[in-house]
């Protein structure tokens, strides 16, 4: 698989995991299915990191780590702010949350918000090596 291949199946998988993760409490086969596309949605960066390091290729390595930074830093944000949206109006509160949703997809869409956080910061890390070795 190529690199355009792999960056046009992690869009669809964040496509995928954002429109997924407006579903409140999914169950059955809608809960299985977010849970696998959360967790494939890690799986194209991995796989772009693998091809960068064995063609020696820097940018795909510091592209997928200033997202990961991005993200992550994002949805700190935007945690905050929904916490403290507590005391606002409800559409200012629904505003925040359907934008972290948006922002951290696979993390509402998987459920378990720590392992999405830990899988990108692994990326952020794992961008970082595969960077400094290409």
């Amino acid at each position: 698989m190529n690199t355009k291949s792999l960056f046009t199946a992690w869009a669809a998988l964040f496509l995928l995991c954002a429109a997924l993760g407006f579903f409140p409490e999914p169950e059955n086969l809608l809960k299985a299915l977010c849970v696998l596309s959360g967790l494939l949605f890690f799986l194209p960066p991995f796989r772009m990191l693998r091809l960068a390091r064995a063609r020696g290729d820097r940018r795909i390595p510091a592209l997928l780590r200033n997202l990961s930074l991005l993200s992550l830093g994002l949805t700190l944000m935007l945690l905050v702010l929904n916490f403290l949206s507590v005391g606002w109006s409800e559409s200012a509160g629904l505003f925040v949350h359907a934008l972290l949703a948006v922002v951290s997809a696979p993390m509402l869409c998987l459920r378990f918000w720590g392992l999405s956080l830990f899988l990108w910061a692994l990326l952020m890390v794992c961008s970082v090596r595969a960077g400094k070795r290409a």
